[in-house]
């Protein structure tokens, strides 16, 4: 088939080349614009973007696809669909109309469950048991078009990047699978009544709530790693905190219980086991009280 790609992030990249494996054209790959990022705020071009350029692939990174000039050039290709996932931009109705089979979404939870930005975390903030890949056809609503084809799986003790690498490449599969023969599959409209919406993740949001029971806390730190990353503070520092586990413990809610990092939750208790000071490498726990002293008693609210 004569395709389109439209993402940014590493989610996207093994869609992108599993379609070009298997054969398909890819007229074009469209991208968010390179970001400043690093200490040398260098402008980077997305994972997407390194990688088409890789392939030898055409590259496109308009700001909008609101203009007509864009529009255009995007009809211009005569494409059979365009593949989506996780590209960032609205696309406007010209767009979603222009190729023969529309636009096709890989989106990384079981609609109409999170629908939105952020589906992994928000799935694993809800402790949710399972979640896993729709391939939809898209509309203009926010992630309402009918599903095309899904696949689950559990979500158990996964961090955020453990599933969202798993669902990537779930996503590739099924899309390379769904466009052999999509005759084969019939839409599923979806059931708005069980619909649930993943809002954009706030750094603030990060920050470890220790008044939630302790397997919560270890959710949500399993959630914002690799990143925003959960975290507490201690003398005016940012200390990330990337893997825990429970303890059997009790105590104040946010108080340090001892000085090996025992650290009460509202039931509950949990103590950090790789641990990273903003601006410092990662440390297992060993190695961060070697250095670093938190008096039992301290509150880390």
């Amino acid at each position: 088939m004569r395709l389109a790609f439209m993402g940014t992030p590493e989610f996207a990249v093994p869609a992108l080349r599993a379609l070009h494996t298997a054969g398909h054209e890819i007229a074009a790959v469209y991208s968010q614009p390179p970001r400043r990022a690093g200490r040398g705020k260098k402008l980077t071009p997305s994972p997407v973007q390194k990688v088409a350029e890789e392939l030898g692939l055409e590259v496109r990174v308009p700001v909008s696809l609101k203009s007509e000039e864009a529009q255009a050039e995007f009809a211009a290709l005569d494409l059979d669909a365009a593949v989506v996932a996780a590209y960032g931009l609205i696309l406007p109705q010209a767009i979603l109309s222009a190729p023969k089979m529309g636009c096709l979404n890989i989106h990384g939870s079981l609609l109409p469950r999170w629908r939105g930005a952020a589906p992994v975390q928000r799935a694993i903030l809800a402790c949710d048991t399972e979640t896993g890949i729709t391939i939809m056809q898209m509309e203009a609503g926010l992630d309402t078009g009918p599903m095309l084809l899904k696949s689950s799986t559990p979500i158990a003790e996964k961090t955020a990047g453990e599933l969202t690498e798993e669902l990537a490449q779930t996503g590739a599969d099924l899309m390379v699978q769904y466009l052999v023969n999509p005759a084969d599959y019939l839409p599923e409209i979806q059931d708005d009544a069980l619909a649930t919406y993943a809002k954009k993740i706030e750094k603030q949001e990060a920050r470890v709530n220790f008044d939630q029971p302790a397997r919560a806390v270890l959710q949500q730190i399993r959630a914002f790693n690799p990143v925003p990353g959960a975290f507490f503070e201690f003398g005016g520092d940012r200390y990330r905190v990337h893997a825990a586990e429970l303890m059997d413990a009790s105590g104040t809610a946010g108080i340090l219980l001892d000085e090996q990092m025992t650290i009460a939750c509202s039931d509950g208790a949990i103590k950090p086991t790789l641990i990273q000071k903003a601006g410092r490498p990662k440390l297992t726990l060993s190695e961060f009280l070697n250095g670093t002293q938190i008096p039992a008693g301290t509150s880390l609210r």
